[in-house]
């Protein structure tokens, strides 16, 4: 398929975005609702069997009915000139393993909130009760202003024959991603895509990933039965509390690891919450040869069994404050002028008063003889 193509005289194919074994990806114009979409063509040896088709319009619908905001939307699917084709919105960003490719790899502070968003989408599909079956970064998108949203839904589980309760010899899912069970042909659960999307913390943590192998049958074993190295092998500051959640879900038996992307999500983001939160420092009020405030450092109650998002405290320093000094104004108080005449007229009726009260005695024992 190449570009300028018009897909069932509504999809105008205007760039190629990437390309693939199984597909191709173009961005289009939709010419019905004058809108950019993104457009996945199947190659044709994916497209003539006809139970894939009725299975890849089975998924497709399946996709469609996903609505959130970590989940690229799925807008149509169609079948042209030999070729199956799911139409999906356009993301304007790079895949998750380009930018790998050019970084090398995430600090913590940025890997967790890319992850959480991943853990919401997918977990969303958990609910649904849709499986991803192939999480990797090439499936995550990420927007200039870090959103990330994953696609390919359904994708997987069409190219499949795998049926529920089933083992098959087809093994689906990308080789350096997919879970132990998945490398035996077993059908995936929502356990083998937290598995994976361990494997992709993994891998924006230390640029690298847990298995490496020249061959697809040998990258299966190392996932059934080597343990990864752990993360700290390649970043030594990576916290103890985090690399304990990365083992956890690589775990080789589904039932040891997070059962959905949910109950990761929300171990990161409390991980990371935990992590943001300032813990109050312990100052010393007293200063001792100087004014400043003296510093101290509060240290774990037990530093060797780190619980999630665990940390020591900070050690706070507070500068040396000088007072200014103080002047205090001098005030002048004014002067207070007596005045003497209305201070003896003061005095003299005071008198009178006063002398009065022997007349009146003088009175009462007059007419009151004993």
């Amino acid at each position: 398929m190449e570009e300028g193509r018009l897909l069932n005289n509504r999809y105008q194919l205007l760039e190629r975005l990437g390309t693939g074994g199984m597909a191709d990806v173009f961005r289009a114009r939709d010419l019905m609702l004058e809108r950019t979409v993104a457009i996945k063509v199947l190659h044709e040896t994916y497209s003539e069997d006809q139970a894939l088709q009725n299975r890849f319009k089975q998924e497709a619908r399946a996709a469609a009915n996903l609505s959130h905001p970590n989940i690229v939307t799925v807008h149509d699917f169609g079948f042209d000139n030999g070729q199956l084709f799911i139409v999906m919105e356009h993301i304007p960003g790079k895949d998750l393993k380009t930018i790998l490719r050019q970084r090398g790899r995430y600090s913590v502070e940025e890997a967790i909130p890319l992850i959480v968003q991943a853990c919401a989408g997918i977990g969303y599909a958990h609910r649904a009760g849709l499986v991803h079956c192939d999480i990797k970064p090439h499936n995550m998108i990420v927007t200039p202003d870090g959103r990330l949203k994953v696609t390919d839904f359904g994708i997987a589980r069409a190219l499949s024959t795998i049926m529920p309760d089933e083992r098959a010899d087809v093994v689906w899912g990308s080789p350096q991603y997919f879970a132990p069970e998945q490398a035996v042909g077993e059908p995936p659960s929502p356990a083998s895509d937290v598995y994976s999307l361990g494997v992709v913390l993994y891998e924006v943590l230390t640029g690298a990933l847990p298995f490496t192998a020249p061959s697809s049958e040998e990258l299966a074993r190392l996932h059934l039965e080597q343990a990864p190295i752990p993360p700290s092998e390649y970043v030594p500051d990576i916290p103890p509390a985090l690399e304990q959640i990365i083992l956890k879900v690589l775990s080789k038996e589904p039932s040891s690891r997070y059962r959905t992307a949910d109950q990761l999500g929300r171990v990161l983001l409390r991980f990371g919450t935990q992590r943001d939160i300032p813990s109050t420092p312990a100052m010393n009020l007293t200063p001792e040869t100087s004014p400043a405030y003296q510093k101290q450092e509060t240290q774990p109650s037990n530093p060797s069994t780190p619980s999630v998002g665990q940390r020591s405290q900070p050690v706070l320093s507070f500068p040396e404050i000088t007072l200014p000094e103080v002047t205090m104004p001098e005030i002048e108080l004014p002067e207070v002028e007596i005045d003497w005449p209305s201070v003896g007229l003061g005095l003299i009726a005071l008198m009178a008063v006063g002398g009065l009260i022997p007349f009146w005695i003088w009175i009462y024992f007059l007419y009151n003889p004993r």
